[in-house]
């Protein structure tokens, strides 16, 4: 009885271990959104550089380890355009596009 007693105690720590594994691999797993905001303090440094270099406006998103760039900065400029901002780890901008707006012959 004692071994029959062990091998369920061993099965079931086997099949704990091997569903805990599971459930942290499918709480890691970051889905089909892979983008890391930007925060902390090079938030800050990040908001303020890609501000300066449009002159101005409002921080609406942010993306560390962008494709582009270390960091990317949206910024929504007064006119309602939008901007990214690219930067390099040390928050110099290292690339920008805009939008160019709604024209009245674009089409959807």
């Amino acid at each position: 009885m004692k071994r029959r007693g062990k091998w369920i105690v061993g099965a079931a720590l086997s099949v704990a271990l091997v569903g805990g594994g599971t459930g942290i691999a499918v709480a890691t797993s970051g889905g089909d959104d892979s983008e890391r905001p930007i925060t902390g303090p090079a938030l800050e440094k990040a908001s303020a550089a890609a501000l300066a270099h449009t002159g101005g406006g409002k921080v609406t998103e942010t993306e560390a380890g962008d494709e582009d760039g270390y960091y990317e900065v949206e910024v929504t400029l007064d006119n309602h355009k939008q901007a990214d901002v690219h930067l390099d780890k040390d928050f110099k901008v290292i690339g920008s596009n805009a939008d160019s707006g709604d024209k009245p012959n674009d089409k959807d």
